[in-house]
């Protein structure tokens, strides 16, 4: 994993570590944004020269994404009440 400010000063060691299989995730948003690594590959299209391993790696870490969101959202929902304790308690 690779973890970045900003997108360009992670790319590089990104697409080192992940050859071509790797998932792009943009954290910080309120949507799920996941991408192949590859980007759009205008260059190779047409050309079959394409492999959608990491395109179908990006649409199953988006799921995953959501699914763990929505368990956070659900944990969340209905927390225990804070109470302060005074100090002589008895």
């Amino acid at each position: 994993a690779v973890l970045a400010m900003y997108h360009d000063q992670g790319l590089i060691p990104f697409k080192h570590i992940a050859k071509g299989a790797g998932v792009n995730f943009t954290a910080g948003l309120p949507i799920v944004r996941t991408s192949p690594d590859h980007g759009t590959g205008y260059d190779i299209a047409g050309k079959n020269l394409a492999s959608e391993s990491s395109f179908v790696e990006a649409i199953f870490s988006a799921l995953h994404i959501v699914k763990r969101r929505r368990e956070q959202a659900e944990l969340l929902k209905n927390p225990l009440a804070f109470r302060k304790l005074s100090k002589d308690r008895d």
